[in-house]
């Protein structure tokens, strides 16, 4: 409420001085009835001092792993949401686990692009980058690594300083015994024709389940309690 509203008002105004309409928001977190009624507000404050008609009537569309149950407490609540956006239970059954996935844009044309957010977990690391997971001498996996695009890659016997993205405090040399690439590229992005470019050869899910498999039992013992494991 603090910048994402008052900013797609600015945005919003600016498009109806150049003869377009802004059509609405979506909220995907938080409570959903609470910044929706407080969203409404905002437009309601907006079409009076500005005078822009029908800004009050902005679409407001909420999603965030909504289900009956969600819709059901938000109506006994009260809302001011037009539209629910509604996938993860759409489309799997309570008994089958769904893994949630969110894409965020780090390069656009070779340039880097961030997301910023008062929530630090949500800020995106930007630019194109490479993965590697480093060994130790007892064949343990002691740390997975991202890189630069560009940057070299790390070498095995050479000390190399390994840092938390957002946590300065969490910093550890490690030289490593062993060095495995994790990221491999198979779609770089559109060839220019209908056809999209593709390295290297796909191989099935059951292929390449065997590799995670097998990476499970180099996991070291003292972290694969399900309580309190050792990190």
């Amino acid at each position: 409420m603090r910048s994402g509203v008052p900013n797609f008002c600015a945005v919003a105004l600016a498009l109806n001085d150049l003869g377009y309409k802004a059509v609405g928001i979506r909220l995907d977190s938080g409570d959903l009835a609470y910044l929706s009624c407080e969203a409404r507000k905002f437009f309601r404050t907006i079409e009076k001092e500005f005078g822009v008609p029908d800004f009050e009537k902005m679409s407001i569309t909420a999603s965030n792993d909504l289900n009956e149950e969600t819709l059901d407490a938000l109506n006994k609540q009260g809302h001011e949401v037009d539209a629910f956006g509604i996938g993860t239970y759409l489309v799997t059954c309570y008994a089958q686990a769904a893994l949630g996935c969110v894409f965020k844009l780090v390069e656009i044309n070779k340039q880097p692009r961030i997301k910023l957010s008062e929530d630090v977990s949500k800020v995106s690391i930007p630019c194109k980058k490479r993965s590697y997971r480093l060994y130790g001498k007892e064949g343990y996996p002691l740390v997975d690594i991202m890189t630069g695009e560009n940057e070299p890659p790390p070498k095995v016997g050479e000390r190399i300083l390994c840092r938390h993205p957002f946590n300065e405090s969490k910093r550890a040399y490690v030289v490593p015994q062993k060095v495995e690439e994790l990221l491999k590229c198979y779609w770089p992005g559109s060839s220019g024709g209908d056809y999209p470019m593709v390295f290297g050869d796909v191989q099935f899910l059951s292929t390449l389940n065997g590799p995670f498999i097998s990476s499970l039992f180099l996991v070291r013992p003292m972290s694969k309690p399900v309580s309190v494991p050792c990190r």
